[in-house]
C-alpha cells in the first residue's frame, strides 16, 4: 500500500502545532518587514521637512509646488482619494491643513507638518501589512519548491505578479520570489503549472494555490476552466499570531470544502492540501483527522522546513 504523502513528514497532529520558538520567529519576521517597507516614508518625510524648512510661514508652502504632493498626504488625502480630486479640491485641501492644523502649530509647523505625513504613510503601511503574513508565507513556499525543481534539475518558467507572460527561468533566482504569481515546468512528458491566488470558474472563489496539469498555454486558452487539469488546490496562511489561528483554519477550510463540492459535480477531484504558519493544538487535531479520514491530502506547517521541503516534493512529483 502507498504511503500517504502527509506520512512522509507527520507522524501525529503534534508535529503540525506551531512552537513557541516558531512563533516568536515570526513576530521578529514581522518587525522587520514592516521597518523595511517603512524605510521610503521614513526618507520622504525627511526630504519634506528639508524643503519645507525654507518656509517662513505655513502659507509659504502653497507657493512651493515641489512638495505639494508631500502636504496633501498630511492632509490626510491617500493616492486613492486624489484620483477622484479636481486641481481646485486639492488646494483647499492644503489650506485646510495650513488653517486648521500647521498655523496653530506656530514656529513648529514644519514639525507638526511632518508628524501628519508620517501619520498618513503609517496608515498606508497599516493597510498593506494586514495581509503581508500572506505575502511572506507564499515567498517562502516559492523558494521551497523552487529549491526542489533545482535540485533534480528540472528547469521552469515563471510569471511575475504584474504582467501576463511567462518567463524563462534566470540564471540567479535570488529575489524571484518577491514578484512570482506562477510557476511552469516539464518533468519527463508531464507539465505541470502553479498559479497563485486565482479565482477559480468552477467554484467561484479565490483559491490561494493551484497546480494544473499541462503547460500555461493550455490552462490560459480554456481560462482555467477544464475540471480535469486542476491536479492539487491548496490554501496558504501565513499569519503567525496564535490569537487568529483558528479563524485563518476555518477560513481555509471553508475555501476547501468550497472546492470539493464543486469538483464532486464532475468526473474530477484534485487533492486538497493545508499549509498554515499559526497552528494551534485544537486545529492540529483537527487536521490530523481530516489527513488521516482522507478529506485532506496533504497539509505542512510552513515554520517547518522539512515538513514544507516534503510538501514541495510531493507538489512537485504529481
Amino acid at each position: 500500500m502507498k504511503t500517504a504523502p502527509y506520512r512522509r513528514h507527520l507522524k501525529s497532529s503534534d508535529d503540525l502545532v506551531t512552537t513557541y520558538e516558531a512563533t516568536r520567529a515570526g513576530f521578529v519576521a514581522l518587525a522587520l518587514e514592516k521597518n523595511r517597507r517603512a524605510t521610503p516614508y521614513v526618507a520622504e518625510a525627511r526630504a519634506l521637512q528639508q524643503a519645507a524648512a525654507r518656509a517662513k510661514t505655513p502659507a509659504d508652502l502653497l507657493q512651493m509646488p515641489e512638495i505639494q504632493a508631500g502636504l496633501l498626504t498630511a492632509a490626510g488625502l491617500s493616492d486613492k482619494a486624489l484620483a477622484h480630486l479636481e486641481f481646485k479640491d486639492r488646494v483647499e485641501a492644503i489650506k485646510g491643513l495650513i488653517r486648521n492644523f500647521l498655523e496653530p502649530a506656530g514656529e513648529k509647523f514644519v514639525e507638526e507638518l511632518v508628524f501628519r505625513f508620517l501619520l498618513t504613510r503609517g496608515d498606508a503601511l497599516g493597510g498593506t501589512m494586514r495581509n503581508i503574513g500572506g505575502v511572506m508565507a507564499q515567498r517562502k513556499l516559492t523558494r521551497a519548491i523552487i529549491s526542489t525543481l533545482a535540485i533534480a534539475g528540472v528547469p521552469y518558467r515563471w510569471q511575475p505578479t504584474r504582467g501576463d507572460k511567462w518567463l524563462a527561468m534566470p540564471r540567479d533566482s535570488s529575489e524571484i520570489e518577491l514578484s512570482l504569481r506562477g510557476l511552469s515546468w516539464q518533468r519527463g512528458r508531464k507539465q505541470r503549472t502553479l498559479i497563485y491566488n486565482l479565482t477559480v470558474p468552477l467554484v467561484k472563489n479565490n483559491v490561494d494555490l493551484c497546480l494544473f496539469a499541462g503547460n500555461p498555454a493550455r490552462i490560459e486558452s480554456h481560462h482555467y476552466a477544464l475540471p480535469e487539469s486542476y491536479l492539487a488546490v491548496g490554501e496558504l496562511k501565513g499569519g503567525i499570531d496564535p490569537a487568529g489561528a483558528d479563524e485563518h483554519w476555518k477560513t481555509a477550510r471553508t475555501a476547501l470544502e468550497r472546492v470539493r463540492a464543486a469538483f464532486a459535480k464532475t468526473p474530477h477531484t484534485p487533492f486538497t492540501f493545508f499549509v498554515g504558519a499559526a497552528i494551534e493544538k485544537k486545529m492540529a487535531i483537527e487536521i490530523w483527522n481530516q489527513l488521516e479520514q482522507g478529506i485532506l491530502t496533504n497539509a505542512a506547517n510552513l515554520n517547518d522546513e522539512t515538513q514544507i521541503a516534503s510538501l514541495s516534493h510531493w507538489l512537485c512529483s504529481l
